[in-house]
């Protein structure tokens, strides 16, 4: 049986946005998130983190910092009771100052490829699944997957919604305060479709 999962931003979404996280103390957690994961997890969903990292490309840090937070964060939330279940990203960014680096990576949000390796690797079904984000590049991540896309307002969201949202085509199918409400409606609108 293939299990729907809630495709998770990080930056912004699960931490605090301050740019580029090139140290780990500078990494940190929102509140709700631990909550937000547990219950999503307890309603069946897998918690996946799919996130464009180019400050790799950009020179601004080693990949290596990139999975020692991963690392950080897993540990963080291992010691509150959960853990995501998997975190992809992408480092890669066409005008990358980092040669080996320097790609227009179909990974690179909001291209899919990210949410379709998960899709394999983790035997998810994509149909009942949904995406979150504070950014609008979640939501056209969302629409390009052909699934529910949630806004929260931590992070770029609430600049984004004022800013953004006028202007582009896409809606989000949900404006959250943050990860937990967007959590909570998420298992809402997963039971009313049944």
């Amino acid at each position: 049986m293939r299990s729907p999962a809630v495709f998770l931003d990080r930056d912004g979404t699960i931490n605090e946005e301050m740019g580029y996280i090139n140290h780990p103390e500078r990494f940190i957690i929102l509140p709700k998130v631990v909550e937000a994961i547990k219950f999503l997890k307890a309603h069946k969903f897998k918690v996946v983190v799919v996130t464009n990292q180019a400050g790799v490309a950009r020179g601004y840090f080693p990949e290596g910092l990139i999975e020692r937070i991963h690392k950080l964060l897993q540990a963080h939330l291992k010691s509150k009771g959960t853990c995501l279940d998997a975190i992809y990203y992408c480092p890669h960014h066409p005008n990358a100052l980092v040669p080996e680096y320097r790609k227009d990576c179909p990974c690179r949000k909001p291209r899919p490829g990210l949410v379709y390796k998960a899709v394999k690797d983790l035997n998810l079904d994509l149909d009942r699944s949904y995406v979150v984000g504070d950014r609008f590049t979640d939501i056209e991540l969302a629409h390009n997957l052909g699934i529910k896309g949630v806004l929260v307002l931590t992070g770029y969201g609430k600049g984004e919604l004022e800013y953004i949202a006028p202007k582009h085509p896409l809606r989000p199918h949900f404006i959250a305060k943050d990860l937990y409400e967007a959590a909570c409606w998420i298992v809402k609108d997963a039971h009313s479709d049944r």
